[in-house]
């Protein structure tokens, strides 16, 4: 799909883009994706397909993985299992074992320094705590 300008009809003629029912369709989807959105300039054809691959990919995605809500203090037990870590190993992120007790027992709230430190130890967007 490179050269000079393609029409949409094109595209989608190229693409044959369809709802994605295997992990390989996604893969395969997602590489074109990456691709359109590398590039410095698109067109408008390209960004109107790049619009549908998004709405594919994510209804797939949403269907084989979907997201469970989860609060804070549930992320916060997920990582620690993930990291293999018990309380007293976030001390240092709460200020003292018994804030880390009582933060995961529902009688204090996070504050952004917590949040903050979290984010920094684990590696994640601080947004994943709210």
């Amino acid at each position: 799909m490179s050269g000079a300008a393609i029409d949409y009809k094109s595209l989608l003629a190229a693409m044959e883009p369809e709802v994605i029912r295997t992990e390989e369709k996604d893969r395969a989807f997602l590489a074109v994706l990456e691709g359109l959105a590398a590039k410095e300039q698109v067109s408008e054809a390209e960004r109107r397909m790049i619009e549908l691959l998004i709405l594919l990919i994510e209804e797939y995605e949403s269907r084989a993985s979907p997201v469970p809500q989860a609060g804070p203090l549930d992320i916060i037990r997920h990582l620690m299992d993930a990291h293999g870590l018990r309380q007293k190993d976030l001390a240092e992120e709460f200020g003292t074992e018994s804030i880390v007790s009582d933060v995961l027992n529902g009688k204090r709230e996070l504050t952004k320094d917590h949040i903050r430190r979290l984010s920094a130890r684990f590696g994640v967007s601080p947004a994943v705590f709210f």
